[in-house]
């Protein structure tokens, strides 16, 4: 695998997006192990990847996010949005070839180099709002990309981005992905295809289904035994047999993010019990998109995902009163 500079001479096509509100999420959207960086750091001080066999360029993180950009100002043409906040993870250093025999201490600045494996960012649209029990939810794009996902010891072909449509929630920057908001693998060989998958995805999301779904959480409530037999079962079903997880929801959740769930039922600000001993089904799904920000940027959104329709499922079993394993 080899690496090119990522500077205007070798990405012409490379937009800086332009400076919208600066405001930022009070929390971040991701944690694991990432940071923030702006769009301008990935354009003027990383290199990229390139497909080792042929040479030829992967599209950058920074081509993905102005791609969104877009895709965004072509299907909401008269709404604004915020600059995106980006995250990534998994630094990879290196350095020119120039300095190939000098050791590590003696290394300048301008001799060294880095790429970020994987990227995930989101961008705000604040004038799309709705308001789900006494929360602010604005309108969200984003997607990920993760370069450990990619062959770059081949020639070149398809690559993969994952991209999604949802909201975030203002009081605790928590994500919410449903279904149709979600393109696991978005295959593409350039930016033209990119965007037109991602437009493909934005038309294709019905806002008001998501957020009537998110909204009938708020009318289904659970007591305080209830949330432990549901913990306890959440627990015991990570030891069940395949024969026995086939007939049951496939939970993706680790037993770090269980003992979070069950630490903020008690402790977090905004969504921890009420003094009556009961939480309400929007309350505990933010207990567990909260829980899910611990996830690798890789697989976050799909834990996103199955955090919604696995608190979607509890809700269809309280509302038709059908027997759950978790529940009952």
């Amino acid at each position: 695998m080899e690496l090119v500079l990522n500077n205007v001479n070798s990405q012409s096509n490379q937009i800086v997006p332009e400076k919208r509100d600066k405001s930022k999420f009070k929390n971040p959207f991701i944690e694991a192990n990432t940071k923030e960086v702006t769009v301008q750091h990935l354009v003027n001080d990383t290199i990229l990847p390139v497909f080792s066999k042929d040479n030829e360029v992967t599209i950058s993180h920074a081509e993905f996010i102005n791609t969104t950009i877009e895709a965004l100002e072509q299907v909401f043409p008269i709404h604004q949005f915020n600059e995106p906040n980006v995250r990534v993870s998994h630094i990879v250093k290196g350095r020119i070839p120039s300095a190939i025999g000098k050791p590590v201490k003696e290394l300048q600045e301008h001799e060294k180099t880095i790429y970020y494996e994987r990227m995930a960012f989101c961008i705000e649209i604040p004038s799309i709002k709705q308001n789900i029990n006494g929360n602010d939810l604005s309108l969200v794009v984003g997607g990920v990309r993760a370069f450990n996902n990619e062959n770059l010891y081949s020639k070149k072909s398809y690559e993969k981005f994952k991209v999604f449509i949802g909201f975030v929630n203002a009081v605790c920057t928590n994500l919410c992905v449903a279904t149709d908001g979600f393109k696991d693998d978005l295959k593409v060989l350039n930016t033209s295809d990119l965007q037109q998958g991602i437009i493909n995805l934005f038309k294709a999301y019905n806002q008001e289904k998501h957020f009537g779904n998110m909204e009938r959480l708020s009318k289904y409530y659970l007591s305080m035994e209830q949330v432990a037999h549901l913990i306890g079962k959440m627990k015991m079903y990570q030891y069940l047999n395949t024969s026995e997880k086939k007939h049951l929801f496939p939970l993706d959740f680790n037993d770090t993010q269980i003992n979070t769930i069950a630490k903020n039922y008690f402790k977090d600000e905004n969504f921890n019990v009420s003094p009556e001993g009961m939480i309400n089904l929007w309350e505990l799904y933010n207990l567990f998109t909260g829980a899910v920000k611990s996830t690798y940027i890789d697989t976050f959104l799909q834990r996103e995902l199955r955090a919604y329709e696995f608190i979607q499922e509890l809700a269809n079993s309280l509302q038709n009163e059908q027997p759950n394993f978790f529940l009952h």
